[in-house]
């Protein structure tokens, strides 16, 4: 119940929040909560391009985090693309935020785009959101599709030429979402090599903070 206030009760998503502590800061009584404001990290890309099989390894290279795919919370009543996900995204959020106030941070492997998450007031609770898209060529992700197992429904052409549509456009659109995209090729790397290399981005960004010195792997410095 992050989102409720200790000294009012008033549940509030929208607080103000003081960077100092950081303090979530209650509109209606102006209670501050202390709060940890930790960094998320994104890892999307289109269906085929890697996520699932990368969620799989990641935690064994990347302890020190709660990796997480986001799948796990689909229900068909958050299938609303006219408000680019919306209620999706802000639940993922949500839940990030509470996760890092055990001081861990969450990666968050699934097909967005920044704007879907940096719109978000739950948003204001992350320290920063690093974006990595996997991406490939259009014919292996096609290939990719075509092998799945019939109960993926990822066989159809409509399907397979949405996620070709979507790899372009991370690939093509990259440097102008706000933040930026990092793009990660993954058609001629072998699973262990894109589990590595994932970790290390991960790692990269979590070392902007400053918090400590205890580790040259420790995230949240």
């Amino acid at each position: 119940m992050f989102n409720v206030c200790p000294g009012c009760g008033l549940y509030s998503v929208e607080k103000a929040i003081d960077p100092s502590g950081p303090f979530a800061i209650c509109p209606s009584c102006g209670h501050r909560h202390l709060f940890v404001r930790l960094p998320l990290f994104v890892v999307t890309g289109a269906s085929g391009a890697g996520k699932t099989t990368v969620s799989l390894q990641l935690p064994n290279l990347l302890s020190e985090c709660v990796v997480l795919e986001s799948d796990l919370l689909w229900r068909p009543e958050l299938d609303r693309p006219e408000n680019q996900y919306r209620d999706f995204r802000d639940l993922w959020l949500r839940l990030a935020k509470n996760v890092h106030q055990s001081g861990r941070s969450v990666v968050l492997l699934g097909s967005a785009v920044p704007e879907s998450f940096e719109n978000s007031p739950e948003r204001r609770y992350l320290r920063v959101i690093h974006y990595l898209a996997l991406v490939c060529d259009d014919g292996a992700l096609a290939t990719r599709l075509s092998q799945r197992p019939g109960w993926r429904n990822s066989h159809s052409d409509d399907f397979v030429k949405r996620m070709v549509a979507f790899n372009r456009w991370l690939r093509e659109h990259a440097d102008t979402t706000t933040p930026p995209l990092t793009l990660l090729e993954t058609i001629e790397a072998t699973i262990e090599e894109t589990v590595g290399q994932v970790a290390r981005w991960v790692r990269q960004g979590g070392m902007n903070a400053n918090r400590c010195n205890s580790t040259d792997n420790c995230l949240y410095c």
